[in-house]
């Protein structure tokens, strides 16, 4: 299993530099930034300056969508991060949350999201793609193309990674839920013509590592909050029945969401959040319960763990997560 982070730019941009290069030093394979420009900095300044100070670390936005900037613009900047990186960028993408919303505009299609992950795959690997009839290439893109990542929840959007997808984004840490997802994923896949087990699977959550289970839980209680945007526009657009109860029983005392306090520790989108749910979507307790959790998820097929490193403590989880759990984890076999 592979390691990663993903930090939300909340901060100024040299500590996301320093974030970057202790996540190298403790063995973390990819670096990740939330792409939200309004609510909080643009990701791709900070991006390449993170670039330019690993050596190893894949990077990407964790995620982007086609509708905040044109897809062609986004395969620009990988394909020049590409270049700037030596090839270490990855693009993760989904139909868009945060950033649309707080502007007060709707995600995109699942379709529109399928078509532009096509063309930004061309794109970036200096391939002809034609849009609106009208054939474009960016020759100068040797470096690509970039790894695909789709965030998705929905039968609709987990199929469309199937099709197109390098790897799957599913923000949640309960094995699962995500097989349940990974049979809309794997089916897509072989009706494609292609091999399910060689599409990625990224369980992207946060993770604290505190013997003290309270403490722990109030440090990621907000993540189940957030969660919950997208399981209401599950229950609004597929019948309760296909969807598994663990992902939607939740939300029934859920009463609204505020996106100016979206992914914030203590914030009062997360009222509702029991500590059953915490510990469901989430990682909390001391290592060895970090470890079982992970072999969990490996398990249910999960190929990268992606914390969400947002708890107010990033430095210490960090070195914590790297000295007790990555090390131990790459080095040890699966569980039979």
């Amino acid at each position: 299993m592979k390691f990663g982070i993903t930090l939300k730019p909340d901060h100024r941009f040299d500590r996301s530099v320093e974030l970057a290069k202790r996540a190298e030093a403790n063995g973390f394979g990819y670096g990740w930034m939330f792409d939200s420009h309004v609510l909080w900095r643009d990701p791709y300044p900070l991006l390449t300056l993170m670039g330019a100070a690993t050596k190893d670390l894949r990077l990407g936005p964790c995620v982007t969508n086609p509708a905040t900037r044109d897809i062609t613009v986004t395969a620009s900047s990988l394909a020049t991060l590409n270049e700037i990186t030596g090839g270490r960028m990855d693009l993760g993408i989904g139909r868009g949350d945060s950033a649309r919303r707080v502007m007060g505009k709707k995600p995109t299609t699942v379709a529109y999201l399928e078509e532009c992950c096509r063309v930004a795959r061309a794109l970036t690997a200096g391939e002809k793609v034609t849009l609106d009839g009208t054939e474009i290439q960016m020759p100068w893109a040797t470096n690509g193309p970039v790894p695909i990542w789709v965030a998705g929840y929905g039968p609709m959007a987990l199929a469309a990674a199937g099709r197109v997808a390098d790897g799957i984004i599913l923000q949640l840490a309960d094995p699962d839920v995500i097989r349940w997802c990974m049979g809309f994923v794997r089916a897509a896949a072989e009706e494609a013509g292609r091999d399910p087990d060689a599409i990625e699977v990224m369980a992207a959550a946060p993770a604290y590592v505190s013997d003290d289970l309270a403490t722990a839980r109030d440090k990621v209680r907000w993540f189940p909050a957030l969660v919950s945007n997208h399981v209401v526009d599950l229950i609004n657009k597929y019948p309760r029945e296909q969807l598994p109860e663990e992902l939607w029983r939740y939300v029934q005392d859920r009463e609204g969401y505020d996106y100016l306090h979206h992914a914030e520790v203590g914030s009062d989108n997360a009222r509702f959040v029991s500590d059953e749910i915490t510990d469901q979507f989430a990682i909390v307790g001391p290592a060895s319960a970090q470890r079982e959790r992970l072999d969990e998820l490996r398990a249910a097929g999960v190929t990268q763990f992606n914390i969400y490193l947002m708890n107010g403590s990033e430095e210490e989880q960090l070195d914590l997560y790297g000295s007790q759990v990555v090390r131990d984890v790459e080095t040890s076999q699966p569980r039979a």
